[in-house]
């Protein structure tokens, strides 16, 4: 992501799928550019707001013209979504200033943003989202695709293959939870459908660079700080 504030992107030059450790938002100011994230694939437009949870993935596809994006911070307990904002020249020149300032008046002035593409990678995404145990076969079966088929479009489309994107989902969901979890880990593991906690953990530290124990230990941390 950079620094927070302005970031001009070229045309024909797509970002590939990345994640980002800290949550963030951004508000294009001109420009547009197509993104395939965790929460959807979006055409973002001036005006638009992407909010991107912490451990969020994400690939960009900028139009000819180029794009420029305001970025500022986003609240841990935001999550991920989209929106609007009416007066973008507001908030770039409330950033200018103070971009946390400028992230709380986006939250404020925030509205419905237009939805998600919505096609069949899309509505299988949302599918993943809502059950990471979502057998991918059956579903390709039921809206009348071949399996292959749909893994290959799906990969296309969010560059990453169904099977990832439902690892990811069940990563970040332990990551999230991690914090105000008090039995154990196997628990955790067993409750997420992980085959086991070792694989959990494996999978935590390669997405979040932090063991379950230290993710855990963190959040204690800073609760303890904060009552100070």
């Amino acid at each position: 992501m950079g620094s927070y504030g302005l970031h001009r992107y070229h045309a024909g030059a797509p970002m590939p799928r990345h994640r980002h450790a800290e949550p963030y938002m951004a508000i294009v100011v001109a420009g547009g550019y197509l993104e395939a994230g965790d929460a959807g694939r979006f055409e973002a437009r001036p005006g638009d707001v992407l909010l991107h949870g912490q451990y969020d993935a994400h690939s960009d596809a900028f139009e000819r013209s180029g794009s420029t994006v305001l970025n500022l911070p986003l609240a841990a307990s935001a999550g991920s979504g989209f929106g609007r904002v009416e007066d973008v020249d507001a908030i770039v020149r409330l950033a200018e200033r103070d971009t946390w300032e400028a992230s709380a008046q986006v939250c404020a002035e925030l509205s419905q943003g237009r939805p998600p593409l919505g096609d069949w990678p899309d509505l299988l995404a949302a599918a993943l989202r809502e059950d990471p145990d979502l057998g991918i076969a059956r579903w390709a079966d039921g809206i009348g695709l071949v399996p292959a088929s749909v893994s290959r479009g799906f990969a296309r489309a969010y560059g990453v293959s169904p099977k990832r994107f439902r690892l990811e989902t069940r990563v970040r969901r332990a990551a999230h939870r991690l914090p105000c979890w008090a039995r154990s880990l196997a628990e955790l593991a067993a409750e997420l459908g992980f085959a086991d906690q070792a694989h959990m953990s494996r999978a935590i530290v390669a997405m979040t660079g932090r063991t379950p124990s230290a993710l855990r230990a963190k959040s204690v941390q800073a609760r303890t700080e904060s009552r100070r």
